[in-house]
């Protein structure tokens, strides 16, 4: 067997869906598509996905994404990959996965999988107005290029899909503990009620293809500014998606990282800024989506090493609070700029 940095036993502790997917099945795909492998291997940070850097026998290393069996018809992920390379056309800085003989999406041993050239950075601090402000500019050129068309396989910012369907799936699952399944019912009906009246309240927004994921975590930083290295969870939906997920803190200090977020975006793209009334909606909902994904995914191995916290009483007890501050908030005057 090849050797390689990543341990067997990380490997193997996956979910059934990856079970085979061995360092041998893992430098074999890649060498699929012609290149030479030097044998080592690292896994990087990546629990929806399996993502491994690939060191090869001459070039810079290469990034190896393998997509979750079930997650994503061919269709959708086609469509990420075309988004991303629409954005490099445009000289925006994202890294767009690698094409053989015209092809992006790639297949070997029962796997689907992409490779893109490696490009490193750091998380930002946009501790600073000018970071912001780039940010600002960074993401208005991204949806100037997404308001083009939008998504035809991949989903949309949806009450149903973030909120109803989620707060459904972990009532009927064994995680919520007895004693507080009824705290948390009732709770997230009031959340949903005021979600849709916050929705209502921006009324009929424009839709347009999205990162989707537009946390600090998902951008890196180099001397020549930030650049955002993976699309998996694009998406259709409102602009305001891609900024208030760079709002952190107090509100009078989210209100100045918004004045300085909005500033840069202007020079681009122009918001809609009814939908100032989505931000708290927005983020009660990836709240109970976030609770919702750990639960589907318990039955991979890798989530409960990871997230040993979330099947505690201590957790959902927790949760339910984050869940209470949340109706409050959404019950302030929405955040003006």
């Amino acid at each position: 067997m090849s050797s390689f940095s990543v341990t067997y036993a990380t490997i193997m502790s996956l979910e059934h869906d990856y079970n085979a997917l061995e360092p041998d099945t893992i430098l074999q795909a890649v060498e699929s598509i012609g290149h030479i492998t030097s044998g080592r291997m690292l896994a990087l940070n990546s629990y929806e996905n399996r993502v491994y850097r690939i060191e090869l026998e001459e070039g810079a290393p290469l990034v190896a994404k393998f997509y979750r069996p079930d997650r994503w018809s061919d269709e959708a992920i086609v469509e990420e990959h075309t988004f991303t390379q629409e954005l490099v056309e445009e000289e925006i800085p994202v890294v767009a996965p690698l094409a053989f003989d015209g092809e992006t999406l790639l297949q070997s041993g029962g796997y689907r999988f992409a490779l893109y050239p490696l490009q490193g950075g750091r998380w930002p601090d946009l501790e600073y107005t000018e970071d912001m402000m780039w940010m600002g500019r960074f993401i208005a050129r991204i949806h100037a290029v997404g308001s083009r068309q939008t998504f035809r396989h991949r989903p949309e910012i949806s009450i149903q899909r973030l909120g109803n369907d989620a707060v459904d799936y972990l009532l009927t699952s064994s995680f919520i503990p007895a004693h507080l399944e009824q705290a948390y019912q009732t709770l997230t009906r009031d959340l949903l009620f005021n979600i849709e009246q916050r929705f209502a309240s921006a009324g009929e927004y424009s839709t347009l293809r999205l990162h989707g994921d537009c946390h600090r975590g998902n951008v890196l930083w180099t001397d020549r500014g930030p650049h955002f290295v993976d699309l998996d969870d694009c998406c259709n939906g409102p602009a305001i998606q891609d900024l208030w997920m760079l709002l952190s803190g107090e509100r009078a200090e989210m209100t100045v990282q918004m004045i300085d977020l909005l500033e840069g975006y202007s020079e681009f793209a122009s918001l809609d800024m009814a939908e100032m009334n989505l931000v708290e909606a927005l983020r009660t909902l990836r709240m109970m989506h976030y609770a919702s994904w750990l639960a589907r995914r318990w039955n991979d191995p890798a989530f409960p090493q990871a997230f040993p916290w979330f099947d505690s009483t201590q957790y959902w007890e927790q949760h339910i609070l984050e869940l209470r501050e949340q109706l409050a908030r959404m019950q302030e005057p929405v955040l003006t700029v």
